[in-house]
């Protein structure tokens, strides 16, 4: 990739795994240093209790071309985060892109209804959806606005259209996710006044770590869990939302998408970016089309 954020400085939100550790990678891949935050690292494990840690994806920055800075945090304790931007600060002098990526996903109660579902539990995966986006773009965004042009990065899980027609789940869960897409539009107001750009993005039906572990499948032979679940030919890598992140950041006019809930199919799109294996999987579009309503999956026209 070429070096198109070469002197940029980023900071990935929840960089441990998923699309967290496609988006720094990504990024890394074109150009820019990469600070790579979450509570997994190699001495410590989150509540996930997930190997993957922010050490591993911030050597995988350096891989790609980039610098990757890993710095463990938890982004519920505002004095960690305080203290990480004054870290950015010291070091680099600017924040040009802000992603948060930050869940936790090991909390669901799938299909369980709010009288059903732990409330400890639930509310836990509130606060980890929700508070922690809200703590670190409060520290975070002054450092980012004395440089004009920056972006902010709201990862979520649906378009605003698809999550407000659809029931995501569970109670909680599609409170946690309307509420990031919800995020990016009110920065939109903060910032675009201000020469700054905030969007939410949602990969597709994504091939993280503990997806492929769940279907027992590897990236190089993901397509074997087909036989499992016929619609995951749909399925995107991380690279993918990660190639759409460093797209964006390197978008001149990246200030038209100001507010808007975006897809890393719609994006590769406009951008020409693809995933892989060559492909544009554009699942949403499929979800609606084809999963939804019960079709045999096929994705013709689709990636």
């Amino acid at each position: 990739m070429e070096a198109t954020l070469a002197g940029k400085v980023a900071l990935v939100a929840g960089g441990s795994r998923g699309a967290g550790r496609g988006i720094a990678v990504q990024l890394g891949a074109a150009g820019a240093t990469v600070y790579v935050t979450g509570r997994t690292s190699g001495t410590q494990r989150s509540e996930m209790n997930r190997p993957e840690t922010i050490e591993e994806t911030a050597a995988l920055v350096d891989e790609a071309g980039g610098a990757g800075i890993p710095v463990r945090v938890d982004h519920l304790v505002p004095e960690e985060v305080e203290a990480l931007v004054a870290r950015i600060r010291d070091e680099q002098g600017r924040l040009d892109v802000l992603v948060n990526d930050i869940f936790g996903a090991t909390l669901m109660e799938w299909e369980a209804t709010v009288w059903e579902s732990t409330l400890d539990a639930g509310l836990r995966l509130l606060r980890l959806q929700i508070d922690t986006h809200a703590i670190t773009s409060h520290f975070a965004l002054p450092l980012l606005l004395e440089h004009p042009g920056g972006l902010v990065v709201e990862v979520t899980d649906g378009t605003d259209e698809y999550n407000a027609t659809n029931y995501r789940v569970s109670f909680f869960y599609d409170l946690a996710k309307a509420a990031v897409n919800r995020m990016a539009f009110a920065l939109a107001h903060e910032l675009g006044p201000r020469g700054a750009t905030a969007v939410s993005l949602t990969p597709g039906w994504l091939r993280s770590e503990a997806m492929l572990e769940a279907y027992q499948v590897a990236e190089d032979n993901w397509r074997d869990a087909t036989k499992i679940q016929p619609h995951f030919a749909i399925s995107e890598s991380p690279a993918f939302v990660g190639r759409a992140v460093a797209a964006l950041a390197a978008d001149p006019d990246v200030a038209r998408w100001n507010g808007q809930s975006l897809s890393s199919g719609e994006l590769a799109k406009v951008y020409g970016f693809t995933d892989l294996d060559g492909s544009q999987p554009d699942a949403w579009r499929y979800l609606v089309e084809v999963q939804d309503p019960g079709k045999p999956a096929d994705t013709t026209g689709y990636r």
